[in-house]
């Protein structure tokens, strides 16, 4: 089979971009094409045909160190595909069924949080395309109980960003304690956030929605989906936030948010890792009963019900498909918010 294989953490070289990481490499082409043994089911696993693998902003984070990973890897944890071998075990799926595979690759099942549902805090999660090998690549293994049934009113290439984009955005959402007319804002408008829009619209009708991205491409896309302003994190919106969800890798992002909000507001920061560090002042960001909450990975529980919530409220994500070749050139416009909507690999 092809398939992308990172060797080593690197910097992703990006043209005009400063240096963030002298101690690594700085390549062009993190990820190594190269052809290898199509991998074997073991016991409760089964090996998937990849026909589409969604590329995430923590993809980003594992070639440049942010995110370790176990090494040689192969990323993503987007995938879509048919069964087409099955593990002894294995007896809720079939050769032919099509799945979904998300980030969540492996929990315990027996810690306290695992028993409350809160597997996405286990100190023994396991990630999809990081701590296991991922969906850059023409087939890939996955445990019987970490896939899912897709809804068939998507295709592959358009349900593979929901899987990860769109269910952590989802979660961010849970998080944030929205109620319908309170004002939201989004810091940042990239695959989770434009998916996101759309459910809020739908949940929160009489609420307005905020969108702050220094890109006008992804404004557009925001105000065509239903956002009543957008502008860039440094300016002056028309009002004061309730809520707020901040979708960069930007520190400084991270600090504007919370200076935005009302008295008693809360702010959901939905990234893994962030590129710079947040200087925060308590006066100015955190006092007034300002809240702050991490989204820390998914649970089987997101991904379901979110694939679930996209399919009624008619979720549509704003495609850009690669062939599986592209993976680097991907990788670098995913760096610099140079994707509009999600970017999708077609092994």
């Amino acid at each position: 089979m092809k398939a992308m294989v990172l060797r080593e953490y690197a910097e992703i070289r990006v043209e005009g971009e400063p240096r963030r990481y002298p101690n690594l490499p700085l390549k062009n082409e993190p990820l190594e094409l190269v052809d290898l043994d199509a991998p074997e089911p073991g016991f409760g696993e089964v090996l998937i045909r990849v026909s589409a693998c969604g590329v995430c902003s923590t993809d980003v984070d594992i070639v440049e160190g942010r995110r370790s990973s176990k090494l040689p890897v192969i990323l993503g944890h987007q995938a879509v595909g048919r069964v087409v071998k099955v593990g002894p075990g294995v007896s809720t799926v079939k050769v032919g069924d099509r799945v979904g595979v998300a980030w969540i690759g492996w929990s315990c099942g027996s810690c306290s949080y695992c028993v409350r549902g809160e597997e996405n805090l286990c100190s023994s999660f396991k990630a999809t395309g990081c701590d296991f090998d991922g969906c850059y690549a023409e087939f890939m293994v996955a445990r019987e109980g970490y896939i899912y049934r897709l809804p068939e009113v998507y295709g592959d290439v358009e349900v593979a960003p929901l899987l990860c984009a769109g269910a952590i955005g989802y979660r961010a959402l849970k998080l944030l304690g929205m109620r319908d007319g309170l004002t939201l804002g989004f810091f940042g408008f990239g695959a989770s956030a434009h998916q996101l829009i759309q459910v809020a619209r739908k949940l929160y009708p009489a609420s307005r929605i905020l969108v702050f991205t220094r890109s006008r491409d992804h404004a557009e896309l925001a105000e065509s989906l239903g956002a009543d302003w957008t502008g860039p994190p440094a300016s002056d919106p028309p009002e004061r936030l309730d809520r707020a969800v901040d979708f960069t890798p930007v520190g400084d992002v991270t600090a504007r948010a919370l200076s935005l909000l009302k008295p008693g507001g809360r702010l959901v920061i939905n990234v893994i890792r962030k590129r710079a560090p947040i200087t925060l002042d308590y006066t100015d960001h955190l006092w007034m009963e300002k809240e702050v909450k991490s989204v820390a990975n998914v649970t089987r529980r997101d991904v379901q019900e979110y694939l679930e919530v996209a399919g009624k409220v008619g979720v549509r994500v704003t495609l850009n498909v690669y062939r599986l070749e592209e993976a680097n050139e991907v990788l670098r416009k995913v760096k610099i918010g140079g994707v509009r909507g999600a970017a999708v690999l077609k092994p």
